[in-house]
């Protein structure tokens, strides 16, 4: 399950965006281990989004999942990964007041041995990414 860093935390009441750190493989293929987000605190949640929450049975653990659906209660959230876990097939609807903020972008950090003009170039054209809601839904939150 994708865990956060807590600085995340501490940086929130202070300004109304701030960054975490993904660990986990439950959000690939969208946001994948070392990734860093950029999460905008109180941010209206819509279907589809990329979120920031507290896990409902260890509130001091913030994950990142998909909201998928409001229901009675609050949201239920999914992993883009179906075979990671951690989401709320395994703890069901996630009250609305645990949900931190909605990730807005992603960064993916150079790895140290790109060293080559070329290399370089890959990482600047991918590292940073916007994540919408929906563009990368995984079959399992269309197939709901």
């Amino acid at each position: 399950m994708p865990e956060l860093s807590q600085e995340t935390e501490r940086a929130r009441g202070l300004l109304p965006f701030g960054v975490a750190e993904v660990t986990g493989p439950s959000m690939v293929p969208t946001l994948r281990h070392g990734d860093r987000l950029l999460v905008h605190y109180g941010a209206r949640v819509r279907a589809g989004d990329v979120v920031v929450l507290r896990h409902p049975f260890q509130q001091d653990l913030l994950v990142v999942k998909r909201a998928a659906e409001r229901r009675e209660g609050g949201w239920w959230v999914l992993g883009d990964n179906p075979y990671a876990g951690g989401d709320s097939t395994d703890y069901g609807t996630v009250p609305e007041d645990l949900v931190v903020g909605t990730v807005r972008l992603r960064y993916r950090p150079r790895v140290g041995g790109q060293l080559s003009p070329l290399a370089f170039v890959r990482w600047l054209l991918s590292a940073v990414r916007p994540v919408l809601a929906g563009r990368s839904a995984s079959r399992r939150l269309r197939a709901r």
